[in-house]
């Protein structure tokens, strides 16, 4: 079993749609690197604009 770290030790990313900081979270455990919006929300929203683009 691992060890506990701290919030403030936890890994940490700014979000590409809303540029707000979020952090590391178990369930991206395995997939960090390739982690890129904080929400839902935010990648819907990468995925309109892509998609809406003129």
């Amino acid at each position: 079993m691992g060890r506990m770290r701290k919030k403030a030790d936890l890994p940490e990313k700014t979000c590409l749609v809303c540029d707000r900081p979020f952090t590391w979270r178990k369930k991206w455990e395995k997939v960090w690197d390739e982690v890129k919006y904080c929400s839902d929300r935010c990648r819907r929203e990468a995925r309109t604009k892509v998609l809406h683009r003129p």
